[in-house]
């Protein structure tokens, strides 16, 4: 979420639990340990992750819409490589219902930014969007994580 301090949200009755929210939604959250971020950047037809390799424990997902469109952001723990996930009855998605949904961002809207923190335990992951054909289009990337990390896992 973007935030614009320059907003000024007005002491009326009522607007001091819409003022909290406001500002709890404009704190940032603490920076991830050295090596336990990953920048993923959404275009369309592509998910492209700054690494493809982490240790477990706490990875914080830093993610950018760049496309014109909306997007998903879905981690899945799987040994499928990230090519070779079922396709649902839709024949246009990824069938969910069938892999480990391990955290997801439903939306991610065009030009935002977006940060997912997930407790990743050593394994195979695939990032996709799950959106209709977007999967089907090249929207995914593996993510190998090992060993222990700094942050336990």
């Amino acid at each position: 979420m973007r935030c614009n301090p320059s907003r000024r949200v007005l002491a009326k009755r009522g607007s001091i639990p819409v003022a909290l929210m406001f500002l709890a939604a404009c704190t940032r959250s603490p920076a991830p340990a050295p090596g336990h971020a990953v920048d993923v950047s959404l275009r369309d037809f592509r998910i492209t992750p700054s690494r493809h390799a982490a240790t477990s424990g706490v990875l914080t997902f830093r993610i950018q819409n760049h496309a014109p469109a909306t997007h998903e952001f879905v981690v899945f723990r799987t040994d499928l490589p990230p090519a070779r996930l079922p396709i649902g009855s839709d024949g246009l998605s990824v069938d969910e219902s069938v892999l480990r949904d391990v955290a997801e961002i439903s939306e991610v809207q065009s030009g935002t930014s977006e940060t997912l923190s997930v407790a990743l335990r050593p394994g195979h992951y695939v990032l996709i969007c799950n959106l209709e054909g977007h999967y089907l289009g090249g929207m995914h990337a593996a993510l190998d994580v090992t060993g222990e990390g700094p942050t336990g896992g």
